[in-house]
């Protein structure tokens, strides 16, 4: 069932779950194989009909939004404005505002313009008791409750479900230019990626690609993707400054965006190329990422400004054995991504860390029966 209104859609929870009847939500269905199994239930909604336009004011840099808006909508829209919000998140041709906001995705610019929870200001959302509650508002100044719509952030629909969303706007660079470098080995990437760092030059995004992801952009080496905005005088710093890393490949215009949109997309990619395979994401310092990318035996993609790390396995079973590892050594793991039949063997999220305790309080204040999305959140919640 896909309601047409934020108010039909608290109803329509509040009625199964009165007689425990279990509930499954999601916006288009992008990320299936994302997080926990998709388990059998008694009811089942989307939100793909709430695709309207609330609010959108350019001048002040805000705009409202249903969750079911699909991403690539909103993108478009605020481009016209030179607006955007830069979260850069896979699928995002296929993915919906409340898919996006619910399984917390980005992308390379989260190293500079940071994840979702710097982004929303405010959000609606309803519970299993049929209530619309809204959090936050449409000023960037006002963090009134802004705490209870972060809950929803990431929480994989196992709470509430989300119907709107506000996001404060961030204006376009006046000029872009991405650079692709290669390097020989780990180290001296990761020694060029320790110099921008250090410098006073402030990337969008810094990625790093291992050989085996370089090749799907047509070099097998280590690959150091930057993109830099700005006016003419910082871009032309930019790049007397990276030419100075090594021998390398300047990018605008539509050749910028083809080379981050196969990154961003990369994951989708590899899944549909290998229906059997799983993705790991790892969180770790920046000082201990070359470990963690020294580690994986396959494709690997790092957020290399951030410390996010992306393992790519063709059997699902390898990469949970590597999550585990890879928890025993201090990083945050996750089998991110895995074949639906493959994720109850799993186990998908060896170490949830210390504050697992109040997350399990926090489900059993919004949904004490267990009822929605069950599992969803890497078969803990």
């Amino acid at each position: 069932m896909a309601p047409e209104t934020a108010e039909e859609l608290a109803e329509l929870l509040r009625r199964p779950a009165l007689h425990n009847r279990t509930i499954a939500l999601e916006g288009n269905g992008s990320k299936r194989l994302m997080a926990g199994p998709n388990q059998p239930s008694d009811e089942s909604f989307s939100t793909v009909k709430l695709n309207r336009v609330r609010e959108y004011e350019p001048r002040d840099l805000t705009i409202g939004v249903e969750a079911g808006l699909p991403w690539s909508e909103l993108t478009r829209l605020v481009g016209k404005h030179r607006q955007m919000v830069p979260l850069d998140p896979p699928f995002a041709d296929c993915a919906t505002v409340g898919g996006v906001v619910a399984a917390n995705t980005s992308g390379p610019r989260r190293r500079l313009y940071g994840t979702a929870r710097d982004a929303i200001i405010g959000m609606e959302f309803a519970t299993l008791e049929g209530k619309l509650v809204r959090s936050g508002g449409m000023v960037v100044k006002n963090v009134a409750g802004l705490d209870m719509a972060k809950l929803m952030i990431g929480s994989f629909g196992t709470l509430a479900a989300i119907t709107a969303v506000n996001f404060k706007l961030t204006p376009m660079p006046e000029l872009e230019r991405s650079f692709l470098v290669a390097f020989d080995s780990l180290a001296s990437a990761i020694e060029a990626r320790n110099g921008l760092l250090r410098s006073q030059l402030q990337p969008a995004a810094i990625d790093l690609l291992n050989p085996a992801a370089g090749a799907g952009l047509g070099q097998a080496a280590w690959l150091v993707a930057i993109r830099a905005g700005g006016n003419s005088a910082a871009i032309d710093r930019y790049e007397r400054e990276i030419s100075q890393l090594g021998g390398g490949v300047a990018f605008d215009n539509s050749r910028q965006e083809t080379l981050w949109r196969r990154i961003e997309e990369f994951t989708p990619a590899f899944l549909a190329a290998h229906p059997g395979g799983a993705v790991a994401r790892a969180s770790c310092t920046l000082k201990g990422l070359e470990a963690v990318m020294a580690s994986l035996p396959g494709a690997a993609v790092a957020r290399a400004g951030s410390g996010i790390c992306y393992g790519y396995f063709e059997r699902a079973a390898d990469a949970a054995t590597w999550v585990a590892g890879a928890a025993e050594a201090g990083a945050k793991a996750v089998v991110e991504f895995a074949p639906e039949e493959a994720k109850s063997g799993l186990d998908l999220w060896p170490a949830p860390g210390a504050d697992w305790e109040i997350m399990r309080r926090v489900k059993h204040l919004f949904d004490p029966d267990n009822l929605l999305n069950r599992g969803r959140l890497y078969r803990r919640l």
